[in-house]
This record gives structure tokens, C-alpha cells and sequence, in this order.
């Protein structure tokens, strides 16, 4: 399994929380030879190969979710389509790494385990594979998973890499544009504004909602409002080159207060704050403050993500019926430069099996089982003509039976057909007709030169990334609002910068692009 155990750099070890001698002490779960009379030869691709010999139950552990893992009908598709019987328990809602800290500890024999995928799980299962604590899949992928190696891209596999080694089965996400501006389209119609396509244009547009009222608000009129924990605004990040927080830029990634592209984005937002474009009171709103002045029919702007855009929606609506709001297309900058921050296709879950398993080499044959094509299909969208249609190249949900049967499908998704999920994953966002149609008026016209993928997204567990991100963002929020509401001037802005790396931006930096290099 070449492609998947070339070596990694940039993957430190972690100082551990627990220690995992009695999860550590049971090996069987790697051997091949002492897998309980399990064969050793190939798993079949075809259903009829995987359905043919009895399988052993298997235990399974699952983060959280509203059902039960055992009732919920996918359940019961997965056994008719590969033959095993799983028992899914569940981690808690709250404090569910703990839980599986203990849990790993103790070496309760879990055949594998399924977590989501953000930095701390990403922190938890890389400790685990540094201590010796999970099953190498790699020989066991080569033996048993044709399905598993022919779904995943190199790209999947880089994220679970630990000192070399797959100790995981990736589920990455799909890479989609989350957020834009959100405008009143019926505030531009009412004054004959088109819309706005550079800075300068949107800019504009704010002074036109604020001299013309369209809204009839009189003094509560706000041409645009933001959070003031989110001083740093999606789309106008992207006109000056800084759409996410670590950027590419001549080979490395550079953090956005060193970009030469910080101090002109905060000039233009102060330019903006200072016209009284831009609420002067954004800086106390928290994110539920902003969408309410936005919902109430006060505002003309706000950034938003579109999964928000029914409940918003729904808001405006009960304010000003004929209210119509649309998503604002990346904005040019002085430079010519646009983008939308998009997700980057990082990890959703993680799947991993300890050493304490009793069956590794049939779990690895239960998911690749799991990836056959027509059999991932079932699981993640169901059966056409019943849970979902298929036209014009589109899979649409029939509802109510999505809801019911497929919602949570992929809480089941042990790696994921990537040929294939992006296409069906839009099936779960067309079960709410306002969901799909915003999603669709930022990601399917958006050309890939105007998507600014989060890199960092598909990063393997970083740990100086992980211990200073969030102090380090918070540096950037505050000084990034002292800036717009004119509490300080740019001329502060090199002893912030000092600030920041000798808060963690430095080391953080190296650890960045010493794992960048090796890309």
C-alpha cells in the first residue's frame, strides 16, 4: 500500500492526558492471524462474495446522534447489504472525548470506533496512534479493502497519516463555499442599484441604503452590520487576498496579519465604518444580534452562511413579506482579486479500530463491503423511486421519507465513495427547497479561480496550530475591531504583529509550513 504509507513530516508528538497501557496490551486486534478463524484471503467487490460465509457480530462505538444507531433504518440496510450485524453504542453528547479517553484506557474491545472529524478529534486520534494505541490499516486496507483503496484519494489519506502509517479510514467533507454576503435584493430593486460586483461598487450600494432608506427604518436604518466577534467579513477578505486565515502566497502560507493585505482590508472597513456604512454599534453584536437586525427589516447587509438562509428567511419574511434576500458574488478588489473562503474538503468523521478489537480484519472487510458502489448509494441517499429521484443528472429527496429514513445516513458512513458522495450529498440539501436554493446561488457558478479553499482544513493534526490558533485569532478579532472603529491606527501595526508571533504566531508558522513543504 505505497501510495497510502509515504511519510509525513510535520507531525509532532502531543503531551497525553491519559494513558493507554490496557489498550495497548491487546494486540490482536492488528494480527491477521488471530482475527477468530477470520479468512485470509481478499474480500470480494460484489455483494454476493461479502453476503457468502457467516460474519461475526461486530461492536461498534458512534459519536452521538438523536436516534438510536440500532433502530434507525440505515441500520438495517447495512446488514441486509453486507451481511454483518453491527451493535452500535454511542459517546454522550457532552463530554464525549473524555468518555472515549476512558473508554480507550479501560480496552473495551470495540471492533472500531467512529468520531467526527475537528481538530481536537483530530488531536485525540493522533495521540492514540503515537501511543501505540490503534491497529495499523494499512497492510489490512491492502489485503482486505480494493473498495476502501479505489473510494479514497491520496489527499483523504494524507489526513489520517500518523509517523508514516493509516491508522484511520478518512470521511472527508464535501469542499463547498459556506458563507457571502447576504443582501436585500428588494432594497437594490426599489432604488434601480445593480449589483455589486467590486469594493467600490458595494460601497456604493451601502451609501445609496443609507441616504435613500429603501427600507423606510428612518434613524434605525443600517446599510450593513457584522459581528463584532467576526470583524474579519467573508467576500471582502477575498478582494484583498486574505480569505482565510493562512494564505497562500510565493510557496508558503502566511497568516493574514502579515499580509500585505490586512492593513488594506482594515482601511477599507474603517473607510466604511467611518461613512456610517457600516453599524456603528457592530462591535458589541454577537452573531444572533446581527441576524436579528437583519431579520427585523432593519438592515440592507450582512455575512452569512447559507445553511442559515431559511431561518433568516422565514424572520424577514414575518417583517416585510415582499423582503428577497440573495447572496453577493465575490467582490474585486483595488487589485482585481476575489474569492469565497470555501471548507477545503477537510476531514467530517474519522474511523478508527483499537488495538483492543477482536475482528480488525473483518471490520476492514464489513467497510469495504460498506463502499461498494451501489451499496454506499443505498446507504447515503437510498433507494430511487423511493427516498430520492434521479433527473437531469440530479438527485433530488422525495420528502417525507428522506427525512425519516436517510437524514442521518451519514452517521453510517465509514469512508465515502468520493467519486460519487458530492453528487448525492446535494439530495440532503434539497430536502428544504429555500436550503438548496441558497446553497446553489453561491457554490455550482462559482469557478473554481474564485473558491479559496481552507488549506489548513485537510492538515493532519498540527499541535502548535492546534494550541495557538485560538488565542491567536482572538489577537486578530480584537485589533482588527479596534481598527475599524478608529479606537487605534495602523501605526500599531508592527508591534501587533510582534505581538502575535511571540503569542504563538511564529512557532505556529514553522510547524505550518514545515507540513506545506512536504505537500
Amino acid at each position: 500500500m505505497n501510495r497510502l504509507r509515504r511519510k509525513q513530516t510535520g507531525v509532532l508528538a502531543m503531551t497525553a492526558v491519559l494513558t493507554f497501557a490496557a489498550a495497548c496490551s491487546q494486540t490482536s486486534g492488528g494480527d491477521a492471524g488471530s482475527q477468530g478463524g477470520a479468512a485470509a484471503t481478499p474480500a470480494g467487490t460484489a455483494k454476493e462474495e461479502t453476503k457468502e460465509a457467516a460474519k461475526p457480530g461486530l461492536k461498534a462505538l458512534h459519536h452521538w446522534m438523536k436516534d438510536d444507531y440500532n433502530t434507525y433504518p440505515v441500520a438495517k440496510v447495512i446488514e441486509e447489504e453486507t451481511g454483518y450485524k453491527v451493535q452500535y453504542d454511542m459517546l454522550p453528547q457532552d463530554k464525549a472525548e473524555d468518555k472515549l479517553n476512558l473508554i480507550m484506557a479501560s480496552g473495551e474491545a470495540y471492533d472500531y470506533i467512529f468520531t467526527v472529524g475537528g481538530s481536537s478529534w483530530k488531536a485525540l486520534y493522533s495521540d492514540y496512534a503515537k501511543r501505540g494505541a490503534l491497529v495499523d490499516l494499512g497492510p489490512l486496507i491492502d489485503e482486505h479493502g480494493p473498495n476502501i483503496k479505489a473510494s479514497l484519494s491520496q489527499k483523504s489519506w494524507d489526513m489520517v497519516t500518523v509517523d508514516g502509517n493509516i491508522y484511520a479510514i478518512p470521511f472527508p467533507s464535501v469542499d463547498f463555499v459556506g458563507a457571502s454576503l447576504a443582501i436585500r435584493q428588494d432594497w437594490l430593486d426599489a432604488l434601480g442599484l445593480p449589483m455589486p460586483t467590486t469594493v467600490d461598487e458595494f460601497k456604493n450600494v451601502l451609501a445609496a441604503f443609507k441616504e435613500k432608506d429603501p427600507g423606510g427604518n428612518g434613524d434605525q436604518n443600517i446599510p450593513m452590520t457584522i459581528n463584532g466577534d467576526a470583524p474579519m467579513v467573508t467576500n471582502v477578505l477575498g478582494a484583498f487576498g486574505i480569505a482565510n486565515g493562512w494564505n497562500p502566497k510565493d510557496g508558503s502560507l502566511v497568516p493574514q496579519p502579515m499580509d500585505p493585505g490586512f492593513p488594506a482590508y482594515l482601511t477599507y472597513m474603517n473607510g466604511l465604518f467611518e461613512q456610517g456604512l457600516l453599524e456603528q454599534e457592530f462591535a458589541v453584536n454577537k452573531d444572533a444580534t446581527m441576524k436579528e437586525k437583519f431579520s427585523s427589516g432593519r438592515a440592507g447587509v450582512i455575512p452569512l452562511h447559507w445553511a442559515d438562509v431559511p431561518a433568516v428567511s422565514d424572520a424577514l419574511q414575518k417583517n416585510d413579506p415582499n423582503a428577497k434576500i440573495v447572496f453577493v458574488p465575490p467582490l474585486k478588489g483595488p487589485d482585481g482579486q476575489a474569492a469565497l473562503s470555501s471548507n477545503g474538503g477537510g476531514l467530517d468523521r474519522i474511523t478508527f479500530i483499537p488495538k483492543s478489537a477482536k475482528n480488525a480484519v473483518e471490520t476492514i472487510k464489513f467497510f469495504n463491503a460498506k463502499l461498494e458502489t451501489e451499496t454506499f448509494k443505498r446507504i447515503a441517499i437510498g433507494d430511487e423511486g423511493t427516498h430520492h429521484t434521479f433527473e437531469n443528472g440530479a438527485y433530488s429527496p422525495i420528502l417525507p421519507i428522506f427525512n425519516d429514513e436517510r437524514n442521518q445516513a451519514n452517521n453510517y458512513l465509514t469512508g465515502v465513495d468520493e467519486n460519487n458522495y458530492a453528487t448525492y450529498w446535494q439530495a440532503r440539501v434539497r430536502k428544504d427547497p429555500r436550503l438548496f436554493a441558497a446553497w446553489e446561488s453561491i457554490n455550482p457558478l462559482l469557478d473554481d479561480a474564485l473558491k479559496a479553499p481552507d488549506v489548513l482544513s485537510t492538515a493532519p493534526y498540527l499541535p502548535e496550530f492546534a494550541r495557538n490558533n485560538q488565542t491567536l485569532g482572538a489577537l486578530v478579532s480584537e485589533f482588527a475591531v479596534k481598527i475599524i472603529v478608529g479606537s487605534e491606527t495602523l501605526d500599531g501595526l508592527e508591534a501587533f504583529q510582534q505581538k502575535f508571533n511571540a503569542s504563538g504566531g511564529e512557532a505556529t508558522a514553522k510547524e505550518i509550513n514545515d507540513w506545506y513543504a512536504s505537500k
